[in-house]
């Protein structure tokens, strides 16, 4: 039997529940893995509170690190002993399970399991914002929201190794200190101060050619007014709360502005695509670019209190569950 944190309705953090599962044997093209750490996403909340919708019962998390116990017929490349991580997979808060083999990476012996728990989905997220949604270059200058939390502390680095410049906003003083820590060079704590404002300042009135956007609602009007001319609007999240509808004239109005809603999901649908995002993100870490900081771990029992520190913005950089 395993242990899994699952949810029969959609809620609060109470709605999660312990409970003891069975895990069989892997089929045709699966592997079966143990978990040995799980990393909690702000996406997470969204499916327990049923803001995006799951058939239920369910287990909730997307992403882990493990090894692998025993493998299905057809399975290449992998065998049990071996030490492997994956991103956006529905169930991973659990013990033990059964998984696609294709939708596995191998881990390098420079990544330990915390640390790929904990960089996985968040990493390949920031790969493909940088390098594929808007291809950032060394010398432009970007706003990253939430530039504390887990996404936003790889995003800063990552963009200090391509050479860009980082305008982050953060929720307080000592995120800001954080911030910066990690490569953001002009942190903005938002509850005090104009965001676009101050991006003027700092871009001596041009704006920005991409704004990153994962906190929805409470930025989305900043966001649009910080960007220059023909700039992208990134809203990738919205952990303040959806984007009310708009009048797409605003667009033209900023500046025949673009939006898009983009998904990680789409980025890493085909197994080239996988691979190459996690090859890129390893090879950030590897060279010490991005230093991945599990600033705080839970037990995997102790789901809830995780989810109530993170939905309470009390958190910082990622956060693992044990298991």
């Amino acid at each position: 039997m395993a242990t899994a944190i699952r949810i029969h309705e959609t809620g609060g953090p109470e709605a999660l529940r312990v409970e003891e599962v069975e895990v069989g044997e892997p089929g045709p093209g699966e592997v079966r893995i143990r978990h040995t750490a799980v990393g909690l996403n702000f996406i997470d909340t969204y499916h327990r509170s049923g803001s995006y919708p799951m058939s239920l019962p369910a287990t909730l998390g997307r992403e882990a690190a493990g090894a692998v116990e025993a493998v299905g017929e057809g399975v290449t490349g992998l065998a049990p002993g071996d030490r492997v991580a994956y991103p956006l997979v529905a169930g991973a808060y659990c013990t033990e399970r059964t998984i696609a083999a294709d939708r596995l990476v191998r881990l390098p012996d420079s990544v330990d399991d915390a640390t790929a728990a904990a960089m996985m989905l968040k990493g390949t997220t920031v790969e493909y914002l940088l390098c594929r949604t808007f291809p950032v270059r060394a010398g432009q200058t970007i706003l990253f929201h939430a530039a504390a939390g887990g996404v936003g502390l790889i995003a800063c680095q990552w963009a200090s190794a391509i050479g860009a410049t980082t305008i982050g906003t953060v929720s307080t003083d000592a995120k800001a200190e954080l911030a910066a820590a990690h490569g953001c060079d002009h942190p903005i704590v938002a509850p005090r101060e104009d965001i676009a404002r101050r991006v003027a300042e700092i871009t001596g009135g041009e704006g920005v050619p991409v704004v990153y956007d994962s906190v929805g609602a409470d930025t989305f009007d900043a966001s649009l007014a910080s960007l220059a001319p023909r700039g992208l609007m990134v809203s990738f999240g919205q952990s303040s709360g959806p984007v009310a509808s708009f009048d797409p004239v605003r667009l033209a109005q900023g500046g025949s502005l673009f939006y898009t809603r983009p998904g990680l999901a789409d980025y890493i649908a085909t197994r080239e695509d996988l691979e190459l995002s996690g090859a890129r993100l390893f090879d950030m870490v590897g060279a010490g670019k991005v230093a991945i900081r599990v600033n705080q771990t839970y037990p995997l029992t102790e789901t809830a209190r995780a989810h109530r520190d993170l939905e309470s913005r009390g958190t910082t950089g990622s956060t693992v569950l044990l298991p």
